[in-house]
């Protein structure tokens, strides 16, 4: 059985040894390094829709270019 997302739930997790804020909510995804205020966030539909997945291969893209 699974519960349904009705408030913002916080995690924090490690990457790469940084520290950052995971916050998940009904709206969708945000991740802020620990102790910051700007960070990263998402929509559920961005998710589903593929445009996340579209937006990252078009940065890796112009990454690429650019070197």
């Amino acid at each position: 059985m699974t519960t349904r997302l009705d408030k913002v739930i916080k995690r924090e997790i490690e990457v790469a040894g940084a520290l950052y804020t995971v916050s998940m909510s009904p709206a969708g995804v945000r991740i802020v390094p620990k102790g910051g205020r700007k960070g990263r966030e998402m929509s559920w539909q961005s998710i589903l829709s593929g445009d996340a997945e579209l937006a990252e291969q078009l940065k890796i893209s112009v990454d690429a270019y650019q070197r």
